[in-house]
């Protein structure tokens, strides 16, 4: 599958724009933070190779970041620490993250399309599309903002953190992960509320 610009076409020529696409890097790993991303596309200035980042390599997602930037009508971040993942849960925390990336964007979309079957309460209208990434070209475009910009903190987490290999794994339950942290020990950049770092602490 291929993503297209269908859809937020389609919904430009029914209500105008503008258009957010919205997706979230980070759910999974046993550390660090969830980042999501918010991405209005220029509808007549698209760059070619955009795809759900997932689906790209390093150097790809590499060389697609500053021209998504460079071209886009508007972009904007939204990061959910550990301590916030912890303290709401790994949902809700990733949806408040949601929340952030679409409030920072200069003006307010008409319409936030959000990658998955949730999302955040926003003060404009929301519609989930399931693998969204993979099949609308705004969605794809923020899987790729917030992959580099969280892929980037955890290559600077592992200068203040060594050797727990974070620059290679960016935090998922790895074997090389497992060795570290039994090796090393938890650190503050561990989400605790996770099983596989409460057995590391020996809480359950």
């Amino acid at each position: 599958m291929k993503a297209t610009f269908e859809l937020e076409a389609n919904e430009l020529q029914l209500g105008g724009g503008p258009i957010a696409g919205v997706d979230e890097v980070g759910r999974g790993p046993w550390a660090g933070p969830v980042v999501t991303a918010a991405v209005v596309l220029d509808p007549n200035n698209i760059p070619d190779g955009i795809a759900d980042s997932k689906a790209l390599d390093h150097d790809a997602r590499e060389i697609l970041y500053p021209r998504i930037l460079a071209s886009a009508l508007d972009v904007a971040i939204g990061i959910a620490d550990v301590d916030r993942i912890d303290r709401d849960n790994i949902l809700n925390a990733t949806l408040w993250a949601m929340a952030e990336a679409v409030n920072g964007l200069k003006k307010q979309p008409r319409l936030a399309l959000i990658d998955g079957n949730k999302a955040p309460r926003l003060k404009c209208a929301v519609r989930t599309v399931i693998k969204g990434d993979a099949k609308c070209l705004s969605i794809a475009a923020a899987s790729i903002i917030a992959k580099v910009t969280r892929d980037r903190m955890m290559i600077e987490a592992a200068h203040t953190l060594p050797g727990y290999g974070f620059e290679r794994h960016k935090g998922y339950g790895t074997a090389e992960h497992q060795a570290a942290i039994h090796r090393l020990g938890v650190t503050d950049f561990h989400r605790r509320s996770f099983k596989p770092i409460q057995l590391a602490l020996g809480l359950v």
